[in-house]
């Protein structure tokens, strides 16, 4: 069930939504820009615009769905927010354990929390856990992720912001790598994206290559869709490997 753009995942779930910048990858935060938008159109829950907030009105959402879904979990904000309180946490981990039918795609810039989360918790078999990784200065996010037992466990390189010359990968299972769009974007060089995707194959990760953004493999600036999301020629759209429930 295919309903959102986001081209490594087949749905969002957003059971908070609102954020806060605490790294570069922030700077222009597309989720952001988005609830503004929804903010100025009326739409229901962005009456504060980008502000944190939980909305337990959301929480039983997948639990309607029997066709095996692929949910990003928190498009619009990070599920470890300093002000998402640890027992609503654990509500939406009840969902997740409910419907083993479902993968849970989670995303997070706040690797401290993640760990906390867990520390005396165990991680739903259904769940993938990532961090964004957008420059070298944000690599200890990976060693944080590494010790804590899931499925799945990726990187989301995006907006990729600096040369990364070396990853340990390491009880990595998934890369996403990606350019950043907007009217503000930074440029990702060529070369950066190359040296990624040769580690992810040196390393036995899979690699997904999902845009260049809004700054082309040859450096210039246009619409991102004309810019494409081929790298040496060729589309990288690699997911790595797991199991579904048979179970609803």
């Amino acid at each position: 069930m295919k309903t959102t753009k986001i081209e490594w995942t087949e749905a969002t779930w957003n059971p908070s939504i609102g954020c806060s910048k605490v790294s570069a990858g922030c700077k222009f935060c597309y989720a952001e820009v988005m609830a503004k938008r929804l903010q100025a159109m009326g739409m229901q829950g962005y009456e504060d615009g980008f502000k944190f907030k939980i909305l337990p009105e959301r929480l039983n959402q997948p639990l309607g769905i029997k066709k095996s879904t692929k949910f990003f979990v928190n498009s619009m904000s990070d599920l470890f927010h300093e002000q998402m309180p640890f027992d609503f946490l654990d509500k939406i981990f009840e969902v997740i354990e409910k419907t083993p039918h479902h993968q849970y795609q989670i995303l997070t810039k706040r690797e401290k929390i993640l760990a906390e989360y867990f520390k005396n918790r165990g991680v739903p078999k259904n769940v993938w856990l990532g961090v964004t990784v957008e420059n070298a200065k944000m690599k200890h996010r990976i060693d944080v992720l590494r010790n804590i037992e899931a499925q799945i466990r990726f990187l989301s390189i995006e907006p990729l912001l600096s040369e990364m010359k070396t990853l340990n990968l390491q009880n990595i299972h998934w890369v996403i790598v990606g350019g950043e769009s907007g009217n503000k974007a930074r440029p990702m060089n060529r070369q950066w994206a190359i040296n990624i995707q040769k580690q992810c194959i040196q390393q036995n990760v899979a690699f997904f290559f999902k845009q260049w953004g809004t700054w082309g493999e040859d450096g210039k600036k246009r619409n991102k869709k004309a810019n494409g999301s081929l790298l040496l020629g060729q589309e990288w759209k690699e997911v790595p490997e797991y199991e579904i429930s048979e179970f609803a």
